[in-house]
């Protein structure tokens, strides 16, 4: 049997080198990381064949002395932590130095540098891990670092590498990454000779801008929240900043995912999860939210040291950072009001304006700040707190969109919300409900003229008034900028989704008692269902007794939702609760089951509405969190401005 021993160097730094240095752009990633915590301020990077034949970075750093020139490329060997309490709390990206000893055993490597305040340049070369004497050269202060022939005495691994233009790919997503994280740096790079990527030194706003795109910034959600330590006032705080993707833009692939912990792009289970749910009811089902965001906590509250390539962490305290995550995010996404223009789009022209420096301000130092005072200063992004209208406006405006043809109309009202809230969130008091007069009389609505492009738009409403339907699904109405067009059904679902989660998060669901109740057959799957969860469904505003091993009764039904179907929401309702469980409802899933019963619960297509009505639904809309998509993430409006409808029509041409 072979007898234990210890492994010679060299071959530790090739073992370590096949999880340090997986491909050229993991090498690429070592390097410029090193660059950054020298306090590089601008980064040159040249490629060759995908990065395989050439890696060179050149920074303009703190620069290495000539006695430590050799031992940077040993293993182990570095200058950013000391002991294990350093290792506890990592600042900076590299931490490990064996990045450099791993690079040097599988390629042929050259460093130079020029330390600051030093007369002279060194250079030290590494060929198969073994590092010359330091030799003088020419460089201005910094350093530059030269990767030759990755692989090139390991054949078997470069059998493994794809061709040059997808390890070229992921090269510059590397670059991409560490750019978008250090915007007040600039990057430069090259491949093959020729410049493919030039990002000046500026702020978030035109590094995302470049990056992912004018039309991410411009229609992006600014995302500032934050919170004081976690165990007591002597642990630094939680922030949460940066741009997160509108839902109407959402993508189909998960490209324009950028999520940095303390400054290291990382992807890690708790955040992904966070932002998924976050986005969970206003973003479609078949595409990926984008966002550019950074969280920032004591270095002591997040792990670094889990895994070779640092990508992953994990969190001291998680749940805590789930919740505040998914907290600070879902206040952002209540700002997606219908009618709402995001800050960089021209409201008359809808075009997409310069990324403006103040929308994005640079990333502070890590320490705690009032967040009291910086939070949501753009008042562009800024979310309201959920509110809710008196309970007599839902009974008749429900009523009346649930009316048949021919029926007298009620709704001469539209809800105006004050609401005063207090520290104890089941006190929340509302004004009652006052004539929508106070935007223009709703006598008036019908036979009023629709604002001309010389109306004052602070005089018209965000959404404007309505002017007619359109084959009974889309409502077309007239603001100060053009033509809004509304999905009905889809934007009554959103309204009235938010009703119900408001009701069951203040726990005052109100019921609606039916004097005769509804029989229905069941099978045994419902007639089980009810028989286990009386408790859920009494939560959400339901009681259904079991009637017969085959039939059950509906004695009362959620006040919202009185002039649904009973028996067909009765069903549904019930299917949710056996796919998802009891527990799983009232944990995480109820507002799945709140847009099941809201969907059933609003008005349908083809069905007529008057000019009242539709203004009616209107102003709910501009007064309902996340307005701008319906519960199943569609875009509930869309707005063609004068200037787009005279390029139709060729007008002034």
């Amino acid at each position: 049997m072979p007898r234990i021993q210890q492994l010679p160097d060299h071959l530790i730094n090739q073992i370590a080198a096949g999880e340090v240095v997986e491909r050229p752009a993991s090498a690429l990633k070592e390097l410029l990381e090193n660059s950054l915590d020298a306090g590089s301020l601008n980064l040159s990077i040249e490629l060759l064949a995908g990065g395989t034949k050439l890696i060179k970075v050149i920074d303009d750093g703190c620069g290495i002395a000539k006695d430590e020139l050799p031992l940077a490329l040993h293993r182990h060997a570095t200058s950013k932590i000391r002991d294990l309490d350093d290792l506890q709390k990592v600042a900076t990206l590299g931490f490990r130095g064996e990045g450099l000893a791993s690079i040097a055993s599988v390629s042929r490597l050259t460093l130079s540098s020029r330390e600051q305040g030093s007369d002279y340049a060194w250079r030290v070369d590494a060929d198969n891990g073994h590092v010359s004497e330091p030799e003088p050269t020419s460089l201005s202060q910094g350093s530059t670092i030269e990767i030759h022939e990755l692989y090139y005495q390991v054949p078997a691994r470069r059998k493994f590498l794809k061709s040059e233009s997808t390890e070229f790919a992921h090269c510059s997503d590397m670059v991409q990454r560490l750019a978008l994280a250090n915007p007040g740096v600039q990057f430069t790079l090259s491949h093959n000779g020729r410049a493919q990527l030039r990002l000046l030194a500026g702020d978030l706003a035109k590094r995302a801008a470049a990056i992912l795109g004018d039309e991410f910034v411009a229609s992006g959600v600014q995302v500032d929240e934050g919170i004081s330590g976690l165990r007591g006032e002597n642990q630094s705080g939680l922030r949460l900043w940066g741009i997160t993707g509108s839902p109407t833009l959402g993508k189909s692939s998960r490209d324009a995912q950028y999520f940095f912990v303390n400054g290291r792009f990382v992807k890690d289970k708790v955040v992904q999860h966070a932002l998924r749910e976050a986005y969970r009811d206003v973003l479609h089902h078949d595409k990926h939210a984008a966002y550019c965001l950074f969280l920032e906590l004591d270095p002591e509250g997040v792990d670094v040291n889990v895994h070779p390539t640092k990508i992953e962490v994990r969190f001291r305290e998680s749940q805590a950072i789930y919740r505040f995550m998914l907290t600070s995010l879902k206040k952002a996404l209540a700002g997606t009001r219908a009618g709402t223009v995001p800050a960089g789009i021209d409201p008359e022209t809808g075009e997409i304006a310069a990324p403006d420096s103040s929308v994005m301000a640079p990333a502070p130092a890590m320490t705690p700040k009032n967040y009291a005072e910086m939070a949501y200063k753009q008042g562009n992004f800024q979310p309201q707190p959920r509110v809710q209208a008196p309970m007599a406006f839902y009974d008749t405006m429900f009523a009346d969109l649930k009316r048949e043809p021919g029926e007298a109309s009620n709704v001469g009202w539209a809800p105006v919300p004050t609401p005063s809230l207090s520290n104890d969130t089941q006190e929340r008091k509302f004004a009652p409900a006052v004539p929508a007069g106070a935007l223009l009389p709703a006598a008036a609505i019908a036979s009023s003229t629709a604002p001309s492009r010389a109306s004052d738009s602070e005089t018209v409403p965000p959404l404007g008034f309505a002017l007619g339907q359109l084959h009974g699904i889309y409502i077309l109405a007239q603001n100060a900028e053009g033509l809004i067009v509304i999905d009905m059904h889809a934007a009554h679902e959103r309204v009235v989704y938010e009703q119900l989660k408001n009701a069951l998060d203040l726990q005052q669901m109100p019921t609606q008692p039916l004097l005769i109740p509804h029989v229905f057959a069941a099978d045994k799957h419902d007639v089980a269902t009810v028989e286990d969860h009386a408790e859920t469904l009494a939560a959400i505003g339901f009681e259904i007794s079991v009637q017969s091993p085959t039939q059950l009764a509906i004695r009362s039904l959620p006040m919202l939702l009185k002039d649904a179907n009973p028996i067909e929401l009765a069903q549904a309702v019930l299917k949710d609760i056996r796919m998802v469980g009891a527990s799983e409802v009232l944990a995480g899933k109820q507002n799945e089951l709140l847009a099941t019963m809201a969907c059933h619960g609003s008005v349908r297509a083809n069905r007529s509405l008057t000019i009242t009505e539709m203004n009616a639904l209107l102003r709910q809309m501009e007064a309902t969190e996340r307005s701008g998509q319906c519960n199943h993430g569609r875009p509930t409006w869309f707005r063609m401005t004068l200037n787009e409808l005279d390029k139709m029509f060729m007008r002034g041409q």
